[in-house]
C-alpha cells in the first residue's frame, strides 16, 4: 500500500439502526462545501473538519488490518451499513455520503429518483470458478440445473443483485417470467436460506457467506445448491450526486477510492488475515467457513479502464428494462469517470513503486 502522508485521521465507527439513521445525519452533517459542477476537475484535498460517511464495512476491517488507514489523509466516519436497501436509505436519510454495493442498486436508486453516481468498480479474476452466488435449491426440489427452473418458485428480491441474477439466469436456461413463480421478498440476513429452509421457495440465490451455513442446517434433509450459470462478479461504489457536487466531499471521496482499490487488492494478496479480521471477527462466522467464502469469491480486481465493465453493465440494465418494465437508460450517465482517473493513477503509482 502506498504512503498518503502523515495526517491523523479522525475515524469514528456508527453502528446504524433505522431508528439511527436521522440521528447520524445530524452528527455528520458539516457545512457544505464550495459547489463543484458535475463536469468539473476533482479537486486535489478537501477542506480542514471534511467529513466523508462511509458505509463500507469490508473495506474498514482491510484498510484498519493493513494498517494502511494509517495513511489516510481524510476524516472518515464510518457506519456499518451494507446491502442496497439499507444504503438507498441512508442516503435519503442523508446518513452517508458513499456506500458500497453491487451493480443493480445504482440502478434502482435513480429509477426511484434518488440521482446517484458510480465512483468504483471491482470484479473477480476469475468470475466462471469464483462466483459470488449459488442457486440455493430447497429439500424435495427437484432442481439440477437451470433448466430444471420451469414451474419452480424462485425467491426474487427486484432491487437488489439477487433479482437481476435470477431474470438473467432464466434468460441464459431460455425460460421466460411466465415459465416460473417469482416470489417477492427482500434477501436481508438469511431470509433466503429461511425460505429455502421452510420450502417457501424451491430455489434462491444465495451468497457464498449463506451457502455452507445453508448446508449445514438443511443438506441432511435434501438441499443443495447448483451453479447459476451467469457472471455475477460486479461490485460499485456509489454516492447521491448533491454528494459528488460539494468539492470537499468529492475531494475526500477522490482520496477514499484510491485507498478503497488498494485495499481491494490487499484483500486478494491476504486472504487468510482478511477472513480471520472480517469474517470471523467482524461477521462472526467460524473460522472454517470463513475460509470457505474467501476460497469461493478468489482474488478480486480493480478495472483501471471501466469500458468492459460498464458494457456489462448495460446488459444487466437492457435485461432489467426487459423483464421489470423498467426506463431504458444509457447505463454509462451514472458513472462518473473521474475517478476511473484517480484509481488508474493510484494504483499505477503503487505498481511503479
Amino acid at each position: 500500500m502506498s504512503r498518503r502522508g502523515l495526517k491523523s485521521p479522525l475515524i469514528r465507527t456508527a453502528l446504524l439502526t433505522a431508528a439511527g439513521l436521522m440521528a447520524l445525519s445530524a452528527c455528520g452533517g458539516a457545512e457544505a462545501g464550495p459547489k463543484l459542477e458535475l463536469t468539473a476537475a476533482l479537486p486535489d484535498e478537501p477542506a480542514d473538519g471534511t467529513v466523508l460517511r462511509v458505509g463500507d464495512p469490508a473495506t474498514q476491517v482491510a484498510l484498519e488490518t493493513s494498517g494502511a488507514i494509517d495513511d489516510l489523509d481524510i476524516d472518515i466516519e464510518w457506519a456499518n451499513i451494507t446491502g442496497g436497501p439499507k444504503t438507498l436509505e441512508a442516503f435519503r436519510a442523508d446518513a452517508i455520503d458513499i456506500g458500497s454495493v453491487a451493480d443493480i442498486p445504482p440502478l434502482f436508486a435513480h429509477w426511484t429518483g434518488t440521482d446517484v453516481r458510480i465512483v468504483a468498480a471491482r470484479e473477480t479474476v476469475d468470475p466462471e470458478t469464483h462466483p459470488t452466488y449459488e442457486l440455493g435449491v430447497a429439500p424435495g426440489a427437484d432442481v439440477t440445473s437451470i433448466e430444471d427452473l420451469e414451474g419452480k418458485k424462485i425467491a426474487y428480491s427486484p432491487g437488489q443483485a439477487q433479482g437481476a441474477l435470477v431474470l438473467n439466469v432464466l434468460r441464459e436456461a431460455g425460460l421466460s417470467q411466465d415459465d416460473v413463480e417469482l416470489v417477492e421478498m427482500q434477501s436481508v440476513d438469511d431470509a433466503f436460506s429461511i425460505a429455502l429452509g421452510s420450502k417457501q421457495v424451491d430455489v434462491a440465490p444465495l451468497q457464498q457467506a449463506l451457502v455452507k451455513t445453508y448446508l449445514a442446517k438443511y443438506e441432511r434433509d435434501g438441499a443443495t445448491t447448483i451453479e447459476s450459470g451467469v457472471r455475477d462478479d460486479a461490485w460499485t461504489l456509489y454516492a447521491p450526486t448533491t454528494v459528488l457536487e460539494d468539492a470537499d466531499k468529492a475531494a475526500a471521496i477522490k482520496e477514499y477510492v484510491a485507498a478503497w482499490a488498494e485495499a481491494q487488492l490487499w484483500i486478494s494478496e491476504h486472504p487468510d488475515e482478511f477472513a480471520e479480521a472480517f469474517y470471523v471477527d467482524h461477521e462472526g462466522l467460524s473460522p472454517e467457513d470463513a475460509k470457505y467464502v474467501v476460497d469461493a469469491y478468489g482474488q478480486y480486481a480493480v478495472p483501471t479502464s471501466w469500458d468492459d465493465f460498464i458494457a456489462r453493465h448495460q446488459v444487466t440494465v437492457d435485461t432489467l428494462v426487459e423483464g421489470q418494465d423498467q426506463e431504458p437508460l444509457d447505463v454509462s450517465t451514472i458513472y462518473d469517470r473521474r475517478f476511473e482517473k484517480a484509481i488508474a493513477a493510484a494504483l499505477e503509482g503503487e505498481g511503479s513503486q
